[in-house]
């Protein structure tokens, strides 16, 4: 009887939940404010964009980018196949269509576009926005930015096959900030 308790606890013991990692296999990863991870910052869509936390130290769980947008314009309407897209909204306000809903977001403000729902955004306000981004899992977005901010003068057929490779849909023009 206590040989099977023992042969259970130990099994127990093993059966660690897939999230889980040891400590010793983590590693802290600091980005100081207004500073990229790589510090490569880059410009895309006329924002700023620093990447807070790479796919490459999430093992590819989620990416983060800090954007900063000083003009009132956004993305096309688009979805993505393969990642959920959050959003936080650190100063300004915006609006953001997902799926047929517009909503309108102020600072401190959260909001989720989920897989394989169509979404657009835009700043509103006048000065500078800033937008916190979050795609989860990382997928390829980190290499997609990086990739058309390097072509700004891209054809819309090349941009709809860089989307395309990277799990993304576009459909539509991006939204008016009025």
């Amino acid at each position: 009887m206590e040989r099977r308790l023992f042969l259970r606890s130990l099994a127990a013991a093993h059966a660690t939940p897939l999230f889980a990692r040891p400590v010793e296999d983590t590693a802290a990863v600091l980005v100081k404010a207004d500073a990229d991870r790589d510090a490569r910052p880059f410009r895309f869509i006329d924002g700023t964009f620093f990447v807070k936390l790479s796919g490459r130290d999430t093992q590819g769980r989620c990416v983060i980018f800090d954007t900063i947008r000083p003009v009132k314009i956004g993305p096309a309407l688009h979805l993505h196949t393969d990642c959920d897209e959050w959003f936080f909204v650190r100063e300004g306000e915006f609006k953001f269509q997902v799926g047929d809903a517009i909503m309108r977001l102020k600072a401190g403000d959260a909001l989720l576009a989920p897989s394989g729902v169509k979404h657009a955004f835009v700043k509103t306000s006048d000065g500078v926005g800033r937008l916190m981004i979050m795609h989860q899992p990382a997928a390829t977005m980190e290499d997609f930015f990086r990739t058309g901010a390097a072509r700004p003068d891209m054809t819309l057929a090349e941009r709809r096959a860089l989307a395309e490779r990277h799990g993304m849909q576009l459909l539509g023009d991006p939204l008016s900030p009025d």
